[in-house]
């Protein structure tokens, strides 16, 4: 990830204000409660929340396919919901859902869309040559888009998204079904794309490889931005302090309580329980604790009540589940079918 400084002073491309959106019904979802979100140029500003956080209508309403009820867009000078439109045309979206390509390979629709966006033909196939190479797709280049994996269709739809790409991209869980290795190419786009003058806006939920390339991230809850910073910014709270995740045994349940019944781990005093699941948990603790910790960690293995353990310093993602927690999300709105042009 780039050092800060070299980000700052760069224009807006992407500049919303106050958005609101509520979805009529019986639900009556607030899915949008007054955002404020930039996103400059040679920038990666990741969005991250659970499903039904907001994310996918806020994405909708920056590309003009769902009208906000109150606030301001403002893309690339454009005002976005003014003249949709003209916006959309500055932007390229990759929808969580692929667009079909049946009846095409890799290669024609990575083609096609470039020069539906405009691209000459030379440059087409220069950028398109560079992306299959890049995200090895190469073995599945001129394979029938029948016969290739999910994840390969979605590296396929990256491609197509960033062939030709506006000074907006977004991309909607661009990872989805992708393999590790292939993840890894696909950051390294993502990465270069900003570094080439792009603005990017990245919804995902693997927020420990997307801190390797964002710029800034905003967490995203139930339509409101709880917190948004740079990844600095967002762990600073948490120096000093380290990630404990265990394993337990037998599904067993981890607790603090004295006296509870059934299979269970009392977590040793130091550690403050952040979140759990049947048989597993995560919590934090001082630095400086971390040697009794680990010893504590390793009788609780060798008494057969935990089957690992692991301390790693804190992350993004311990910021988000501190500030998000399990709690269950409101539903959010379904995704509006998309165009081909659009998630060109």
């Amino acid at each position: 990830m780039r050092d800060e400084e070299n980000v700052m002073g760069t224009d807006d491309v992407l500049t919303v204000r106050g958005l609101r959106k509520r979805y009529r019904g019986r639900t009556g979802v607030q899915a949008n409660d007054g955002i404020d979100l930039d996103v400059a140029a040679g920038q990666v500003v990741g969005l991250l929340g659970h499903n039904g956080a907001g994310k996918s209508t806020l994405v909708n309403q920056v590309v003009g396919l769902v009208l906000p009820d109150a606030g301001t867009i403002h893309l690339d000078g454009i005002d976005a919901v003014a003249q949709p439109h003209l916006a959309r045309a500055r932007a390229s979206i990759q929808a969580q859902a692929n667009v079909p390509i049946t009846g095409l390979t890799p290669r024609r629709a990575v083609e096609l869309v470039g020069r539906i966006r405009g691209a000459r033909r030379p440059e087409v196939r220069r950028r398109t040559e560079h992306l299959l190479d890049a995200l090895d797709l190469g073995p599945w280049a001129d394979t029938p888009a029948e016969k290739v994996s999910g994840g390969i269709a979605r590296l396929t739809a990256f491609a197509m998204t960033v062939v030709a790409p506006g000074r907006l991209v977004v991309l909607d869980e661009p990872t989805n079904d992708v393999d590790p290795v292939r993840r890894r190419l696909l950051w390294q786009q993502i990465r270069a794309l900003a570094d080439d003058g792009h603005a990017v806006l990245l919804v995902t939920h693997n927020v420990r490889e997307a801190e390797r390339v964002v710029d800034r991230l905003a967490i995203l809850d139930h339509g409101v931005v709880l917190a948004e910073d740079t990844p600095a910014g967002l762990t600073a709270p948490l120096r000093g302090a380290l990630t404990v995740e265990v394993d337990l045994a037998h599904d067993a349940t981890p607790t603090t309580e004295p006296g509870t019944t059934g299979p269970a781990v009392a977590w040793h005093p130091a550690v403050r329980p952040v979140a759990a699941t049947r048989g597993r948990a995560s919590g934090t603790v001082a630095a400086d604790a971390a040697p009794e910790v680990v010893r504590w960690a390793q009788a609780e293995v060798e008494a057969g009540r935990l089957e690992r353990y692991a301390l790693t310093p804190a992350s993004l993602e311990d910021v988000y589940v501190a500030l998000v927690g399990d709690a269950r999300p409101a539903t959010d709105a379904p995704t509006p079918a998309t165009t081909p042009e659009v998630a060109a």
